[in-house]
């Protein structure tokens, strides 16, 4: 038996067991006091309500396909001019940061007022399917055989025909990777919208009008309708990828733009730095001005600072924001803090025993695929309305993405590099100290990386939902008492304290790098 045969059959003895577990507690209520129902109390509840989720789910299935083409069609095209004229990578870079940290719970109200229809659902998953599918093709587009590209100019072929030629096929297999993250990340953009807007169909919608009644065998089964709707998103991905290259391995987010960019002497350098800086707020502008909306309800960018440093009652809304952010982001470094501790533990323990993280990777892939507004009312049935289940959604949503870049940094470890220490007879645990987590260290910060979105995004449906404190609950009442200008002043906070917070990680692994060369 070969070893892939023996990891496939360890990975189905792992979910039997973790399912055999799940039907003893839903049972017999060993742990969670009901609110962990068996597996067959979800089929059962599923099965009575299933009339109910045909109509749903399909709400919300058109809404992410539409958001899913409409973002990976404006990614693609970006990354075409990211490569072609590597000035707009540099000029645009504000804006690839801010839709990266975005935390899309921040503008679900302000696309709500601004938005009519469906419209809000399918803006929220074209952002969020945005960044990761023009990461990859830029990924793609740019690291390519550079013998390749000179053979085409040698021939008298320019830019277009080395984009033709070379730079599109190379990317093909990288804008496919960078789909299959793109397709769960849609259902959750059209899920957030519906649960925000109150809108009559959808599983966020479905989801909403479900908590209050506290079935928890209900409250599962869309849970896991919704995994099983972003699950088959990033399936249906993978086996067009499979099918075009050959590719079966999985993919995960980069968090970097991999494109280095022309460097650009004296005013043109400052220009470009000053431009990366304005163009996110003349965008943020022109939009308003396009969809020519009330100014009373959409706030400019001017509007904002206007009602918290001009306006008579700016000091009283410092105060509320500066309150909520003293709650909001301790629990944010504290979850995500975490959430990288256990996924570096559990890494580490899966690199000395990779059986174990083969059997991990599948619940990984499906707590990826859940989307959080379905994951934490589960939680909140467990853990309560306190700081542990804002805790616990956070280490959630953080632990299983930074696992997977980690785990996948740790396996790319040149095996030539361990000889030396092995000579002298090394325990695993010292290679892994003293090899693997060196030469790894890029991938840690990107597991940093990208948890900070998700943390922050954690952190604040969690307020929203639960512990109605924070940024989170900030923005919910905001939304109830019609303040605008709160709502926008929150949604720019939240990006801007995530932006914050990616940028010093940034910072600190660059500082690293320079150290240790």
């Amino acid at each position: 038996m070969n070893d892939e045969i023996k990891g496939r059959l360890s990975t189905l003895w792992a979910m039997c067991a973790i399912l055999a577990m799940w039907e003893l507690e839903g049972r017999f209520s060993l742990v969670a006091s009901g609110a962990l129902p068996a597996p067959s109390a979800v089929l059962t509840k599923f099965w009575i309500d299933r009339s109910d989720y045909a109509l749903h789910a399909w709400a919300t299935a058109r809404v992410a396909l539409l958001g899913f083409l409409a973002g990976n069609i404006v990614a693609v095209i970006a990354a075409l001019a990211f490569v072609r004229w590597p000035a707009t990578e540099r000029l645009t870079r504000g804006i690839n940061i801010a839709m990266f940290a975005l935390p899309p719970i921040a503008i679900v109200p302000i696309l709500v007022i601004a938005l009519p229809g469906d419209w809000p659902g399918l803006v929220l998953a074209a952002v969020a399917v945005y960044f990761p599918t023009m990461t990859a093709t830029l990924a793609g587009l740019s690291e390519v055989d550079r013998r390749v590209v000179d053979v085409v100019r040698v021939y008298g072929g320019g830019e277009g025909a080395v984009m033709r030629w070379v730079r599109l096929r190379a990317g093909l297999p990288a804008l496919l990777g960078g789909m299959r993250v793109a397709g769960p990340a849609a259902v959750l953009g059209a899920i957030l919208a519906e649960f925000g807007s109150g809108s009559r169909w959808g599983l966020g919608s479905y989801l909403l009008g479900s908590i209050g009644s506290g079935d928890a065998s209900r409250l599962w089964g869309i849970g896991l309708t919704a995994t099983a709707m972003a699950g088959l998103a990033y399936g249906a991905a993978a086996l067009v990828s499979a099918r075009m290259t050959g590719a079966t391995r999985a993919v995960t987010m980069t968090t970097s733009l991999p494109l280095q960019p022309a460097t650009f002497g004296g005013r043109n350098d400052l220009l470009i730095r000053v431009g990366a800086f304005v163009l996110p707020f003349a965008v943020w502008w022109l939009l308003l001005v396009i969809g020519q909306l009330s100014p009373i309800i959409a706030k400019t960018p001017f509007g904002v600072f206007d009602y918290l440093f001009l306006s008579p009652g700016s000091p009283k809304a410092q105060t509320r924001i500066l309150a909520a952010l003293a709650e909001t982001l301790p629990l944010t470094l504290l979850g995500m803090a975490a959430g990288l501790f256990l996924a570096l533990l559990l890494a580490m323990l899966g690199s000395v025993k990779p059986a174990l993280a083969r059997a991990l990777l599948p619940v990984a892939l499906v707590t990826q695929t859940m989307p959080l507004v379905a994951l934490t009312p589960l939680l909140v049935l467990i853990f309560g309305r306190g700081t542990a289940v804002t805790l616990a959604i956070t280490v959630s949503v953080t632990f299983f993405p930074s696992f997977v870049v980690i785990t996948h940094g740790l396996t790319l470890v040149p095996k030539a590099a361990f000889e030396l220490v092995r000579a002298y007879g090394a325990s695993r645990m010292q290679e892994l100290r003293l090899i693997s987590l060196p030469a790894a260290q890029a991938w840690l910060f990107a597991a940093a990386r990208l948890a900070v979105p998700r943390a922050l995004l954690g952190v604040m449906i969690a307020e929203w939902l639960a512990t109605g404190r924070g940024l989170g609950n900030l923005l919910n009442q905001s939304r109830g008492y019609l303040d605008y200008g709160m709502i926008w002043s929150v949604a720019l906070v939240a990006v801007l304290v995530s932006i914050g917070m990616y940028q010093a990680l940034l910072s600190v692994e660059r500082l690293v790098s320079k150290r240790q060369g």
